[in-house]
Formats: C-alpha cells, sequence, structure tokens
C-alpha cells in the first residue's frame, strides 16, 4: 500500500551525514521525497513510496548513521500524493 510520511529527527543529527545517509537508504528502498536539516538542529524528511518501505527507512532512522545521536523520531502518516519522482537532499527550501 503507498503511503506518505512527513518524519522529523531529533538528536544530534546535524554534522554527522544523516541527510547522505538518509539518502542512500532511502533511494536503496525505492521511497521518493527529500530530507533536509531544519535550523532548530533537526532533520525533516518528506518520504513517500510502499508503506513498509518507508517503516523499513524510520527503522534506519531511529538508529541513525554512527556518528549520531537519534532521541526521537516523530512520524506524521499522511495520504500518498505521488508527487516525487526520485529522493533528494535539500539545502534549504523544499522544491
Amino acid at each position: 500500500m503507498k503511503a506518505r510520511a512527513h518524519i522529523l529527527v531529533s538528536g544530534r543529527v546535524h554534522g554527522v551525514f544523516f541527510r547522505d545517509h538518509t539518502h542512500k537508504w532511502a533511494r536503496s528502498l525505492l521511497v521518493t521525497g527529500w530530507v533536509r536539516n531544519v535550523d532548530d538542529g533537526n532533520v525533516e524528511i518528506m518520504a513517500e513510496g510502499e508503506r513498509e518501505n518507508i517503516e523499513s527507512l524510520i527503522s534506519h532512522l531511529e538508529e541513525g548513521p554512527p556518528m549520531a545521536i537519534v532521541d526521537n523520531v516523530d512520524v506524521d502518516w499522511q495520504d500518498y500524493k505521488g508527487e516525487f519522482h526520485d529522493f533528494r537532499i535539500a539545502l534549504s527550501e523544499v522544491f
């Protein structure tokens, strides 16, 4: 079943290659969307794809890359829109 999730990851997630790892995990799971750093120190993700693949991505996010310390992963499940064609790292504004 297709799904969409808005995900906010908090903890020590800036400067530890979190976006790069998220990008690689999402692409390997055929999840589309984007990831970006937020000014408050969190990482924000919008993900679309098969719900089980997004759930696998969330499991990766909860663990994080080796240098990260993940305190919380907040997930807001939404209706699938089919808005994205690939998964990208957004620098600031979401495209």
